[in-house]
């Protein structure tokens, strides 16, 4: 009798652990998917709002240096990230009474970041493509990004220039863009503010 009823027992155990895992199975992965929203109206904005103060370089009113301008950008998560929020920044229409030494219409593709603190900043064709050209006008626009990463973030030591992914040999013939660039603030004569 104790081994009947210790067979029925086991049995029965093992029906209510059958059944238990296929509702597991079909409930648990729509349970473990759904996300719970968040309903703080402050926890969406607040990570948008997050900001850093950068220098950024433009070209100053004689036409012949840079001019830092402090400015709040997005903050972004690591080096990277925030090398591409400062060149984001960068890119974008200047501030009032400033020029900025980017051609219209350059966009940022991508970075890379070396364990030398060397950055590769991929740009697209239009860095070339609507560069006026000039010996000044290629070095401001070079140093004008050079500038901009290396005096925000200590970790990039130099900045070498792609186009579409490639290596370019110069915007406008007249600087070797073959290899990185390390910070020169000879160009850069006085700081301003936004």
């Amino acid at each position: 009798m104790t081994l009947r009823r210790d067979l029925l027992m086991y049995v029965g155990l093992a029906a209510v652990l059958a059944v238990a895992l296929v509702v597991l199975l079909l409930v648990g992965p729509r349970w473990l998917a759904t996300p719970v929203p968040d309903n703080s109206p402050a926890a969406a904005p607040a990570a948008d709002a997050r900001k850093i103060h950068a220098r950024l370089f433009y070209v100053d009113p004689d036409g012949e240096h840079l001019v830092a301008v402090e400015q709040e950008v997005p903050y972004g998560e690591g080096t990277i990230e925030q090398a591409k929020r400062i060149l984001e920044a960068e890119l974008a229409a200047p501030p009032a009474d400033h020029l900025s030494a980017i051609p219209a219409g350059t966009k940022l593709k991508a970075l890379y970041l070396t364990s030398k603190g060397e950055a590769y900043v991929d740009l697209s064709r239009e860095l070339q493509s609507n560069h006026p050209g000039g010996t000044t006008g290629e070095t401001l626009t070079v140093y004008s990004l050079v500038d901009t990463l290396t005096a925000n973030l200590p970790a990039i030591t130099g900045v070498q220039l792609l186009i579409d992914g490639k290596e370019i040999d110069s915007l406008a013939g007249h600087l070797d863009l073959r290899r990185p660039f390390e910070q020169n603030l000879i160009y850069a004569n006085r700081q301003s503010s936004p």
